[in-house]
C-alpha cells in the first residue's frame, strides 16, 4: 500500500501535476518507503519518477524540481506502514505491569527506530536486522536512541529475553562509525543489572563518545501489577545513596578526560535517597531531559528565574496544585517561593496512585480517579493547575480515560493544565 495524500499545497509540484486527494504515492523512483522521512531522503533529487495509483489507474510522473524540494503533500500519518511493535519480554517492562481494563492503545509495545526518532521513543535493536540498520545509516535517521541495559551478552538476552538481544555494542559501532549519533538509557534493576555490571555498561559504552552524546540510568518502574512477572525489588533509600555515589565517581572521571559528564541519573535516584538535586550544570545542556532526566531541576531553574522578573498586577487570591508523591517536596518549594512574593496562596496537594499502585509516584501517571480522590475535601480555591503531561499528547484523555471535563463537572472547579516549564507554571499560578 502507498502514502495516501491527504493534503495538497496551494501552487505547489503536487498540485501542478493534478495529483488528487485520496491519490497513493507508491514509490520514488522505483523505491517503496515506509514513512515520511525515507520519502523526504528519495525525494532529494533534482529529476524523480513518482509512481501514483488514483483511483482508475497507475502513473509515473516524470519531476524536474530543485534538490530536495518537496512536492507540496502531506499523509495520513509520518509512518506510512504500521508502527513496529516489540517482541521482547523485558523483565523490566512497564506495559507488562499496567492494570486491566485501560485503553487499547496503552498495551501497544513498539520498537521502532523511526519512532525513536520522530518522538524520541527508545528503541532496544533487537527487533530489526541488518538490513534496518543500512537503511538507518542511508537515510542519516539521526539521533537515534537506544535502550541498552546492559553489554553483557548473556545478562540482556535474560533481562529481554529475547535471543537476539545480544550484540547491542556490535550494532553501536556500526551505527556511529557511520555517522549516527545516539543516546542511551539503562533501566537499572536491583540485583540484576547494579553494581559490577552497571560500571562495565557504562565503561563500554564510553568507547563511543563523542558519537553517544549523553547515556541515562533510571530505576525500574513498579506498578502493583506484577502477577507471574519476574520478582522484582525496589531501590530503597541506602540503595540510591549506593547508585549514586558509584555514578558520581564515574562522573568525575569522565569529567576529567572528555570535559562533561555524559551519564546522568534519574531524578528518582535523589528523591529517593533524600538528597539534593544536582543543579543545572551537573545535567550540561539537559540531553536526557525527554527521558525525565534533570526535569525538576530544570523546572526549579526557570521558576528562580521567572520570579526575578517583576510582574505587576496581581490580584490576591486561591489556587490549588495537585502533583504526584515524587515532585510534591519540590512543587510545594516552588510555590512557597511564588506566595512569599505575590498575594496568592497557593494549596499543593499530594495524590496518590491508586490507578499502577506499586512504588509508582511520578506524576504523568496519575489518573483523572487518583486526582478526583486527592482533591475532594479540598478547598481547591479558583481555580485547579495540573502538569499536561497527566494528559496525553492530544491534551484530552488522563490514563483512565476521564476527560478535564469529568474533572471539572466532578470536582466544580476550572481546570487548567500547565507546561512542564517554569514560566507557564508561574503564569498559570499568577495569572
Amino acid at each position: 500500500m502507498g502514502a495516501i495524500i491527504t493534503k495538497i499545497e496551494s501552487g505547489s509540484i503536487a498540485e501542478e501535476m493534478g495529483f488528487e486527494l485520496g491519490d497513493e504515492i507508491i514509490s520514488i523512483n522505483g523505491e517503496k518507503f515506509t514513512d515520511a522521512l525515507e520519502y523526504r531522503f528519495l525525494l532529494a533529487n533534482e529529476y524523480v519518477e513518482v509512481e501514483v495509483k488514483t483511483p482508475d489507474e497507475i502513473i509515473v510522473f516524470e519531476i524536474e524540481k530543485e534538490e530536495y524540494e518537496d512536492l507540496g503533500v502531506e499523509f495520513e500519518t509520518s509512518l506510512i506502514d504500521k508502527p513496529r511493535s516489540c517482541k521482547n519480554k523485558c523483565i523490566f517492562c512497564f506495559i507488562d505491569q499496567l492494570p486491566k481494563g485501560l485503553r487499547k492503545p496503552l498495551y501497544f509495545k513498539d520498537d521502532d527506530t523511526r519512532l525513536s526518532f520522530l518522538t524520541g521513543n527508545y528503541v532496544t535493536l533487537t527487533n530489526i536486522d541488518d538490513a534496518e540498520i543500512d537503511k538507518i545509516i542511508k537515510i542519516r535517521l539521526s539521533p537515534i536512541n537506544i535502550s541498552v541495559h546492559t553489554t553483557d551478552d548473556d545478562l540482556r538476552v535474560f533481562m529481554l529475553k529475547n535471543p537476539n538481544a545480544s550484540g547491542i555494542c556490535e550494532k553501536i559501532k556500526k551505527l556511529t562509525e557511520n555517522g549516527i549519533e545516539i543516546n542511551c538509557q539503562i533501566v537499572l534493576v536491583k540485583n540484576v543489572n547494579d553494581g559490577e555490571h552497571l560500571d562495565k555498561t557504562i565503561r563500554d559504552l564510553e568507547r563511543f563518545f563523542p558519537m553517544m552524546h549523553s547515556l541515562s540510568v533510571v530505576p525500574m518502574g513498579l506498578t502493583a501489577h506484577r502477577e507471574n512477572l519476574f520478582k522484582a525489588e525496589a531501590f530503597t533509600k541506602e540503595d540510591s545513596e549506593k547508585v549514586i555515589r558509584q555514578v558520581e565517581k564515574i562522573q568525575d572521571e569522565f569529567y576529567k578526560k572528555h570535559g562533561l559528564r555524559i551519564v546522568y541519573l534519574a531524578d528518582e535516584f535523589y528523591i529517593k535517597a533524600e538528597l539534593p538535586l544536582p543543579g543545572q550544570d551537573y545535567y550540561e545542556g539537559f540531553p536526557q531531559i525527554e527521558n525525565g532526566v534533570g526535569l525538576m531541576t530544570s523546572l526549579i531553574t526557570e521558576v528562580e528565574d521567572e520570579l526575578l522578573i517583576k510582574k505587576d498586577g496581581i490580584k490576591p487570591g486561591k489556587k490549588s496544585i495537585i502533583t504526584g508523591e515524587c515532585a510534591y517536596k519540590h512543587i510545594k518549594m516552588l510555590a512557597e517561593k511564588i506566595s512569599a512574593l505575590y498575594p496568592v496562596e497557593i494549596n499543593v496537594i499530594c495524590a496518590k496512585n491508586n490507578l499502577f499502585g506499586g512504588h509508582v509516584s511520578v506524576t504523568g501517571l496519575l489518573g483523572g480517579k487518583d486526582i478526583i480522590n486527592a482533591a475532594k475535601g479540598q478547598d481547591l480555591g479558583e481555580k485547579l493547575i495540573l502538569s499536561r503531561s497527566v494528559l496525553r499528547a492530544e491534551g484530552d484523555l488522563f490514563l483512565d480515560d476521564l476527560t478535564p471535563a469529568d474533572l471539572e463537572k466532578e470536582l466544580n472547579i476550572k481546570i487548567e493544565f500547565n507546561d512542564c516549564n517554569g514560566k507557564d507554571f508561574v503564569e498559570k499560578i499568577l495569572n
